[in-house]
C-alpha cells in the first residue's frame, strides 16, 4: 500500500535558468499536478517580464509608454509597483530604467539596428514609471527604457510558491537558479556559494518560511535571462565594481532578488534599507574578507 503522502522533486528550463519545484506531505499524484501548474506560473511571468520576447508586456512598455499609457497585466503592475517603492525607499539607487546601458553594453538583445548610446538623464525623485490606475503605466520621462531582469525572478519564484498553497501542498521548495523559497514546517538547508570560486561553498544556512537570493556581479552574455547579473550603478551608468557578490534572506523572494542588487550597490550602508524590509545580507567585496549585516541570522554556518 502506498503512504498516505509523498514527495515529489521536478525541473525545467524556465527563466533562463533551471526552475526545481519540491513539494511533499500530500498524495503523489496530486504533488505532480500542483507542481505542474506552479511550472505553468513560472512560465506567465517569463511571458511577460522578459526583455527578449517582443510580445512581452515589457517590450510593449518600451515602445508605447513614452507616447501613450500601456495595459500590462496585474502582475507586471505589481513588479513596476515595488520597483517604484524601492526606487524612491533607495533615493533612486533601484532602477530598472538600465537597459539602454545593457544594451550598449551587449547584455540585452537590440531589435533593430541602431546602436545605443548612453542616455544622461537627470536624477529626478520620481521612479521611471508613473502607475496609472487600471493597470496602466506611463514613463516620467521619454528616455527611459526598462528591463525587469533583477527582480522579475524573485517574483516568479513567489508566485509558484502561492500556486502550491493553493493547491494544498503543506511543504515545499521552489529555486530559480538561486533564488529560492521555502515554505512549510521543515527547515531546508541552502548552500551559499563563493562569488570568486562557483564551486566552492561559503556557508550553510537553515532556511524556513522565507527566501533567499543571491546575485554575483558577472554576467553570461548567451544566456536569455530574467536574472542577468551585471549590476548598473543608475548614477555613474556603468557597471558597479567594489562587491563581487551578495546573497539576501528576506519574508519574499521578490524582495530578496531586489535587495542583493541594491547590497552589490551600495554595501554595508543598505542596511537601513534591509532593516525596513526585514531583511539580511552577505557582502562578498572584490578585495577583503566576507561581510555580513548586524541582522544576519544567527543560525548561519560556515561549510566544512
Amino acid at each position: 500500500m502506498r503512504p498516505a503522502s509523498d514527495s515529489v522533486r521536478r525541473a525545467r528550463p524556465l527563466l533562463g535558468t533551471f526552475v526545481e519545484i519540491a513539494a511533499s506531505g500530500a498524495r503523489h499524484n496530486d504533488l505532480h499536478v500542483a507542481i505542474g501548474r506552479a511550472f505553468e506560473t513560472v512560465a506567465v511571468v517569463h511571458r511577460l517580464m522578459s526583455f527578449h520576447e517582443r510580445g512581452s508586456d515589457v517590450s510593449r512598455i518600451n515602445r508605447e509608454a513614452a507616447i501613450r499609457p500601456v495595459h500590462v497585466h496585474p502582475w507586471t503592475y505589481e513588479v513596476l509597483r515595488l520597483s517604484s517603492e524601492l526606487y524612491a525607499a533607495s533615493d533612486g539607487l533601484f532602477d530598472i530604467a538600465v537597459a539602454d546601458e545593457l544594451q550598449r553594453l551587449g547584455l540585452l538583445p537590440r531589435f533593430d539596428d541602431s546602436v545605443p548610446r548612453p542616455v544622461a538623464r537627470t536624477q529626478t525623485p520620481n521612479p521611471p514609471v508613473e502607475l496609472l490606475s487600471r493597470d496602466c503605466v506611463r514613463f516620467t520621462h521619454a528616455a527611459v527604457k526598462i528591463d525587469l531582469g533583477g527582480i522579475a525572478k524573485g517574483f516568479a519564484v513567489d508566485r509558484a510558491v502561492a500556486t502550491l498553497r493553493s493547491c494544498g501542498v503543506p511543504q515545499g521548495l521552489v529555486n530559480a537558479g538561486g533564488d529560492i523559497a521555502v515554505f512549510g514546517p521543515e527547515a531546508v538547508a541552502v548552500h551559499v556559494r563563493d562569488p570568486r570560486q562557483p564551486g566552492r561553498t561559503l556557508l550553510h544556512v537553515e532556511v524556513r518560511d522565507e527566501a533567499i537570493a543571491s546575485s554575483v556581479n558577472a554576467f553570461d552574455r548567451s544566456s536569455d535571462t530574467l536574472g542577468m547579473a551585471m549590476i548598473i550603478d543608475p548614477g555613474t551608468r556603468r557597471p558597479a565594481t567594489a562587491i563581487h557578490g551578495a546573497t539576501v534572506r528576506a519574508p519574499l523572494c521578490v524582495l530578496a532578488d531586489a535587495l542583493t542588487k541594491l547590497v552589490i550597490l551600495a554595501g554595508q550602508s543598505a542596511e537601513t534599507l534591509l532593516a525596513k524590509y526585514d531583511a539580511s545580507a552577505l557582502l562578498v567585496p572584490r578585495t577583503g574578507d566576507m561581510l555580513v549585516t548586524q541582522s544576519w541570522a544567527e543560525e548561519m554556518s560556515p561549510a566544512p
